[in-house]
């Protein structure tokens, strides 16, 4: 099993969730370390640069959405994937 599997599977609410705010950010979060990736060896390619943009701003909206309401929830999500706020 890879890393993110396990973290997918560490965040899930129940079995066979796709859906919650903590798995979209868990999610969002190994594209936009993929999307980091390549930035760093494609600086030039714009488009990616707003499709990452995109993906920061969506997963800041979830993470709000989590501390405004399950502050405990939104602490493990932190913890897990190692983001600082």
């Amino acid at each position: 099993m890879s890393e993110s599997t396990d973290t997918l599977a560490e965040l899930r609410l129940h079995e066979g969730d796709t859906g919650s705010a903590d798995v979209q950010i868990a999610r969002l979060t190994d594209r936009i370390t993929q999307l980091t990736d390549h930035m760093s060896a494609n600086k030039k390619d714009l488009s990616s640069r707003r499709g990452l943009l995109r993906l920061v701003a969506r997963r800041r909206k979830l993470l709000d959405y989590l501390a405004r309401t399950d502050h405990e929830r939104y602490q493990k999500v932190l913890a897990t994937l190692g983001l600082r706020r």
